[in-house]
C-alpha cells in the first residue's frame, strides 16, 4: 500500500502560480512513477503530468505544457506540480497517483494503483 496526501491547493487569480505537493508513505516511493490528474465539476478525470521513477522522464498534457512542471524528491518521498500562468480552465480538484509499472500508457487513469484524496485549485478570472 502507498498512501498519498496532496497539499498546496487554493484560490489564485488568473496568471498566478501555485505549487502542489504530494507526500507518499508506505512502500518505497522510488519504485513508483507518479502522475497528476485533475477533475473539474461534471467532467471526467484527466491526465495532467507524469514523472518516471527517478525523475528522468516527464510527460505533460498539451493543455498544460510550458506552464506546469512536475518534479520529485525521492529523499523526501514527495512529488510536486509547479503551476504557472494559471487559467480559469485549470480550476479542478487535483489528484496525485502512483504507478508501479510506468509505460507508454502513463496518461490513463486505470494505470495508477494508488490515489490521494485531492486538493482543490480555483483560478478566478
Amino acid at each position: 500500500q502507498v498512501q498519498l496526501v496532496e497539499s498546496g491547493g487554493g484560490l489564485v487569480q488568473a496568471g498566478g502560480s501555485l505549487r502542489l505537493s504530494c507526500a507518499a508513505s508506505g512502500r518505497t516511493f522510488s519504485n513508483y512513477a507518479m502522475g497528476w490528474f485533475r477533475q473539474a465539476p461534471g467532467k471526467e478525470r484527466e491526465f495532467v503530468a507524469a514523472i518516471s521513477w527517478g525523475g528522468g522522464s516527464t510527460y505533460y498534457a498539451d493543455s498544460v505544457k510550458g506552464r506546469f512542471a512536475i518534479s520529485r524528491d525521492n529523499a523526501k518521498n514527495t512529488v510536486y506540480l509547479q503551476m504557472n500562468s494559471l487559467k480559469p480552465e485549470d480550476t479542478a480538484v487535483y489528484y496525485c497517483a502512483a504507478d508501479p509499472e510506468f509505460d507508454s500508457y502513463y496518461y490513463l487513469v486505470i494505470r495508477y494503483d494508488y490515489w490521494g484524496q485531492g486538493t482543490q485549485v480555483t483560478v478566478s478570472s
